[in-house]
């Protein structure tokens, strides 16, 4: 028996649909169809542990392995299987479970297993016919559900901790005992306004690890300071989604960008931050900026539609990310953030930066 949680099992219903769409829609930057944006699906590869398959789009669905006819299937098959698969997913109240009747039609197909092979860098992979330059590129994809929990864009890490040195205050070591014993529901935040009150200032100071210091500096050699400021901006305001921060960092420009001809540089290098941070970049390796197999994400959405972003469309790709992420705040405790700690007579705070998909 097959069981798995609602994003996994939203993989295998993308598997369907896109095949029973026999197309791929683009999605614009508010997770909407483009109506004039569609590619014709040529087939779609999948690697299993069997070996690697195709489902190659004719009159039918036909599965070919090892450049061998296996099987055809109707494509109302495909059609009937997800809109079952799209309810049960629904209706599921259960972290993880089993569709019996989907399982059974899996097997049928080759399809033996609810995740891509772990070799694979993508969740699927699409070839399809683009009417514009009369190619068929293959793009990869990792595949984004909206039926779970959302998920998480950049995991928080001690490897994503910015430290901040704190000044123009001699703290004592009372203050810092009470500062850092506050417990409110919204400590951090209430610690930083508490030290602000006292007269402490906030000056960046570095990236907790060298490593994640070295692949932001790689995209942008400004980017340390400005994802600082809008960490820092995250923990003492009210805004938490990307679109906001960059906004609010695009006002008090603290970089003193030249913005005479409204220049978005603010918005531009965060963009492609996002965008690398999608594709393949990890706080913790050394990045190459080369972007692995997976050149995009398919959203399934709450109603059963799928949504294709791709690097191959850069723009739509790039405002979907900063149009549908925000900050939040990871476990203090276990990444070692929020408390005033001093080393060498100079005190220190740090803040950790975590990216989650809006709901």
């Amino acid at each position: 028996m097959i069981k798995g949680n609602k994003g996994e099992w939203s993989e295998i219903y993308a598997l369907f649909k896109v095949l029973g769409d026999k197309q791929l829609f683009l999605g614009n930057k508010d997770i909407e169809k483009i109506e004039d944006l569609v590619y014709p699906i040529i087939k779609v590869l999948r690697t299993e542990n069997k070996g690697n398959f195709e489902y190659s789009i004719k009159d039918n669905i036909i599965l070919i392995s090892g450049n061998e006819e296996v099987l055809k299937i109707p494509i109302s098959d495909f059609k009937d299987k997800a809109l079952l698969l799209l309810n049960a997913i629904k209706e599921n109240k259960k972290r993880t479970f089993s569709v019996p009747e989907i399982e059974e039609f899996m097997e049928s197909i080759n399809c033996i297993s609810l995740k891509a092979s772990s070799s694979a860098k993508t969740d699927i992979t699409i070839v399809v016919h683009d009417q514009r330059t009369n190619q068929q590129p293959t793009l990869g994809f990792s595949i984004k559900s909206q039926l779970g929990s959302p998920s998480t864009l950049l995991n928080a890490g001690k490897t994503t901790n910015f430290i901040y040195k704190i000044t123009d205050h001699n703290f004592t070591e009372e203050e810092i005992k009470e500062i850092n014993s506050i417990s409110t529901r919204s400590k951090i935040k209430d610690r930083i306004a508490q030290i602000e009150t006292k007269g402490g200032k906030f000056e960046f100071f570095k990236t907790e690890r060298k490593i994640f210091s070295n692949n932001l500096v790689l995209i942008d050699s400004l980017l340390p300071q400005i994802l600082s400021q809008i960490v820092f901006d995250f923990y003492s305001s009210k805004y938490s989604h990307l679109r906001d921060l960059v906004s609010s960092i695009t006002e008090k420009n603290p970089v003193n960008f030249d913005t005479e001809n409204e220049h978005k540089f603010y918005e531009y290098k965060i963009k492609r931050f996002l965008t690398d941070v999608a594709l393949g970049m990890m706080p913790s390796r050394v990045w190459t900026g080369e972007y692995d197999a997976t050149g995009g994400y398919l959203i399934v959405k709450d109603n059963g539609e799928v949504l294709c972003y791709h690097i191959y469309n850069r723009n739509q790709f790039e405002d979907y990310l900063l149009n549908n992420t925000k900050f939040e705040t990871a476990s203090s405790s276990r990444h070692s953030f929020g408390e005033i700690y001093k080393e060498k007579g100079q005190l220190y705070f740090k803040l950790n930066l975590q990216i989650r998909f809006k709901k």
